[in-house]
């Protein structure tokens, strides 16, 4: 009996001390899950700091090329004398139609690619005002008036910009802000004592415009028609209007869109004094156009996968911890952490890689080197070359995993929802496999 009872008091000893000791593992684990979120977060630091620097690169060069420009067609402007003010009456035009070709070109600032273009534009169109149109501003008729394009960047404008309108040619000069926010514009003077009513006044002008990134234009008149042309095969139509028609291929893209009045939420007759400064916004919020994107965004993707941080070291800890379990193999907490580090470093390898030959084949790389890594280093503390091949097989898998759904925007959700699931009834199932009772610590 006292030999069962001494036994009895062994095992008791043994299983709390294998407690204690499991507790203070795991504990340690936990502990060192949460400190490794201090590299990681100065990793997505690093990641916000470089795509700083490359914006201030790009500003830089926009400061010398031109930036992202937006177009409005020509616009005619009266001044009339309202209760000892001055106040100003813009005319849109009746038809415009712009023909341009946008030629792509990647300039390099560092490491950083720009995107900037040339794009010689045609822009063509007429005025033309009813009898009761005319006669609300039947007093300014008078007086020189004058007519004007507006433009995001006039560093843009390489050439002089000449203009015809009826019989006359006028060359339009900067001349202060122009009608739609944040632009500036191009006039010159004009004479208004000819206009009749239903008699059409036809302009034309080409415009060799440069600018980075984006080229849109503002839809004032009662129908506005575009045709754009390019060499660039990745681009994202943008604004308030898609193309009626488009096509893209590797060797660019063709587009068309045919927008009318009735489309905006502005009139043809903009009376400042009627409207004070609002119309500013309704106007320029109804561009449209086409971004000249950059193939891959890897910042962005950068940051989205330093967010599944937790999840690749939660799954590895836990991997070597079953094997130290299963196999009985202790495994150092400071092995631990020396995982945990090689984990934290493949944000720096992605990052580092990325700005110079692109987000895929820098992944690529990075999950290689730390796979790699890990699974020599598994070689060498376990002394099983086939566990050490399994470890590497299933990190493998697992960034393989994370880089689909990355690459994933609808079903992005759905996959890491059930991409999870999948883990979690994986662990639940090699548990069951461990004698959490047993001592395997010596």
């Amino acid at each position: 009996m006292e030999n069962v009872n001494a036994n009895e008091k062994r095992n008791s000893q043994v299983v709390s001390s294998f407690s204690k000791k499991l507790f203070l593992k795991t504990s340690f684990i936990g502990l060192l899950i949460i400190l490794l979120f201090i590299p990681t977060f100065k990793v997505g630091s690093l990641v916000t700091e470089r795509k700083e620097t490359a914006h201030e690169a790009k500003g830089m060069v926009y400061k010398q090329w031109g930036s992202e420009q937006e177009v409005t067609a020509p616009i005619i402007q009266l001044t009339r004398v309202v209760k000892g003010h001055y106040s100003n009456v813009h005319l849109l035009p009746n038809v415009v139609s712009i023909e341009g070709n946008v030629e792509k070109k990647d300039l390099k600032r560092g490491i950083y690619d720009i995107v900037t273009y040339n794009a010689p534009i045609s822009i063509k169109g007429d005025f033309l005002f009813s009898e009761s149109e005319l006669a609300m501003f039947s007093d300014c008729l008078s007086k020189p008036a004058e007519i004007s394009i507006c433009i995001s960047d006039l560093k843009g404008i390489s050439d002089e910009v000449s203009l015809k309108i009826g019989d006359a040619n006028v060359t339009l000069m900067p001349n202060g802000d122009g009608l739609t926010l944040e632009s500036r514009k191009m006039s010159a003077r004009i004479d208004m004592k000819n206009l009749s009513a239903g008699v059409s006044l036809p302009f034309e002008l080409t415009l060799n415009l440069k600018g980075s990134e984006s080229l849109k234009f503002v839809p004032i008149a009662k129908k506005t028609s575009v045709h754009l042309t390019s060499n660039c095969s990745t681009p994202s139509f943008c604004g308030e209007f898609l193309p009626d028609h488009r096509e893209v291929t590797a060797n660019g893209f063709d587009s068309d869109w045919s927008i009318s009045y009735i489309n905006r939420n502005y009139p043809q007759i903009i009376d400042e004094g009627q409207k004070a400064d609002g119309y500013r916004w309704d106007i320029s919020r109804s561009a449209f156009g086409v971004d000249l994107l950059v193939p891959v965004q890897h910042y962005q993707k950068v940051t989205r996968c330093v967010k599944y941080e937790v999840l690749f070291v939660f799954l590895t800890f836990a991997l070597f911890f079953f094997i130290e379990m299963i196999q009985k193999k202790r495994i150092h907490p400071i092995q631990y952490t020396l995982v945990g580090l090689a984990l934290v470093l493949f944000y720096s390898l992605l990052l580092s890689f990325s700005e110079h030959i692109g987000f895929t084949p820098a992944y690529v790389v990075a999950s290689l080197m730390t796979i790699m890594l890990l699974t020599f280093y598994t070689m060498a503390i376990l002394k099983i070359r086939k566990t050490a091949i399994c470890i590497g097989c299933a990190l493998l898998g697992l960034y393989a995993y994370i880089f689909v759904l990355i690459q994933m925007e609808t079903y992005a959700l759905l996959a890491g929802s059930l991409g999870l699931f999948a883990i979690l009834a994986s662990l639940m199932y090699f548990s069951q496999k461990i004698n959490w009772n047993a001592e395997i610590y010596d």
